[in-house]
């Protein structure tokens, strides 16, 4: 069976929201916890991949011997940067890595599995939840794409290695729309029910 690791991208600035989105809360938890148990439950190994805001979002981060934690100190280049970083931390047998964002709290646990069990049965090297006609996150990336993933220019992102041959791709189409809500300011957090940032 192909062995699967995760990565969270929890490096960015989060400028527009005016505070850390890894420490928002969903659930009474964190968006940096609720997502790492999420996706704890489908694989075996995950690597959070921190940056600005370093020892806040490093504090918390729920102490487990399955995560592991990787800096990006050239967060500030995007998020590509931060997937560079992630993909470098993964175990040498890693046979791909299922990726997620740290803003992106409200995919369903089910999502997850589905994308896996996709990836699993298709052999596809790049596997995408779709809602809605627009895909999102999270994506699988088969290890034979981390070399071009390193490759990329940060400034055009994952992106550029999606659309170079849509013959690699496969899409899952869920009924999830977690798969592409932003979370990047306190409106879009009001719109989806969720609380507002704290006050600094």
């Amino acid at each position: 069976m192909p062995n699967l690791e995760g990565i969270i991208l929890a490096a960015g600035e989060s400028r527009r929201m005016g505070y850390p989105k890894p420490l928002l809360k969903i659930g009474g938890r964190t968006f940096i916890e609720h997502i790492a148990a999420t996706m704890l439950a489908v694989v075996p190994r995950l690597v959070i991949v921190i940056g600005a805001h370093r020892e806040r979002v490093l504090g918390a981060i729920p102490r487990d011997r399955r995560i592991v934690i990787a800096e990006n100190p050239n967060y500030a280049r995007g998020q590509l940067s931060s997937l560079k970083v992630g993909l470098s931390a993964l175990r040498p047998d890693a046979s791909g890595a299922l990726v997620h964002l740290g803003d992106h709290p409200m995919v369903r646990a089910e999502t997850f599995a589905a994308i896996v069990d996709w990836y699993n049965q298709t052999g596809k090297p790049i596997v995408i939840a779709r809602h809605d006609g627009h895909r999102g996150h999270p994506v699988v990336f088969d290890r034979t794409m981390f070399a071009e993933l390193q490759s990329a220019p940060e400034e055009v992102g994952a992106r550029n290695v999606v659309n170079a041959d849509s013959s690699r791709v496969a899409y899952v189409d869920l009924d999830d729309r977690g798969i592409n809500l932003d979370l990047d300011t306190p409106s879009d957090l009001a719109r989806a029910g969720l609380p507002p940032p704290p006050k600094e």
